[in-house]
């Protein structure tokens, strides 16, 4: 029977903190590769050559039909074989930012879709090149819709982060390992990982969704 044990607790929460700051950056940094990265290929899927079109679709398929860790392992211990040698932050953050991004297109392509055909028309009567239509037209339409998916994406990369551990990351599951296996003690510092997700997840979750209501209202949706 394990009995809990609060002095441990205290002794062990700076050590948590410092890992909480370091899994809030690594979601952070993911998160803002994939946002762009995402956006690039949901257009890259949309382009008048059919190759390209194939390639970058054929892509996002591949990146997300695999498990996030092995992608993980391919950068972090296959790169060097390429001569991309990369610390295990970086493969992180980059396996990350690559994997949900793959997700994201998708949101985004989505939400593009979602703009009335007229739009395109007008556009295109106003004499606007591709760029100007997407940046200013169809893609201020397009992510109001998309930020519902793009909110619990966000949420997604905070709660995959503990992957980054098999890579030596030192994010709160790599330190309630490291924790446990010096004081033989696991019951603690997992049961307050578990506490700390939950109170990081659950009011961001509702934080994304006020933002999204903000947003919908301001543009009268």
């Amino acid at each position: 029977m394990f009995e809990w044990k609060w002095d441990f607790v205290w002794e062990i929460m700076p050590r948590l903190i410092e890992a909480t700051g370091n899994t809030l950056l690594a979601a952070g940094a993911g998160y803002a590769i994939a946002v762009v990265l995402g956006l690039a290929l949901a257009l890259g899927q949309r382009t008048p050559y059919a190759v390209v079109t194939f390639v970058v679709r054929e892509f996002v398929e591949f990146i997300r039909s695999t498990p996030l860790i092995l992608q993980i392992f391919f950068v972090f211990y296959v790169g060097p074989q390429f001569g991309i040698r990369l610390s295990p932050w970086m493969s992180g953050m980059i396996a990350i930012g690559l994997h949900y991004a793959c997700y994201l297109s998708e949101v985004y392509r989505g939400g593009i879709e979602s703009v009335a055909k007229g739009q395109w028309e007008a556009a295109t009567a106003l004499n606007m090149t591709t760029a100007q239509k997407y940046r200013r037209i169809i893609i201020p339409q397009a992510i109001p819709p998309a930020l519902a998916g793009m909110g619990n994406y966000l949420v997604g990369i905070f709660k995959d982060t503990p992957m980054l551990s098999v890579i030596g990351v030192a994010e709160l599951i790599h330190t309630a390992n490291a924790i446990g296996s010096e004081n033989y003690r696991f019951l603690e510092p997992y049961t307050m990982v578990g506490i700390i997700f939950l109170a990081i997840s659950l009011p961001a979750a509702g934080l994304i969704r006020l933002f999204e209501g903000r947003v919908r209202r301001k543009l009268g949706l």
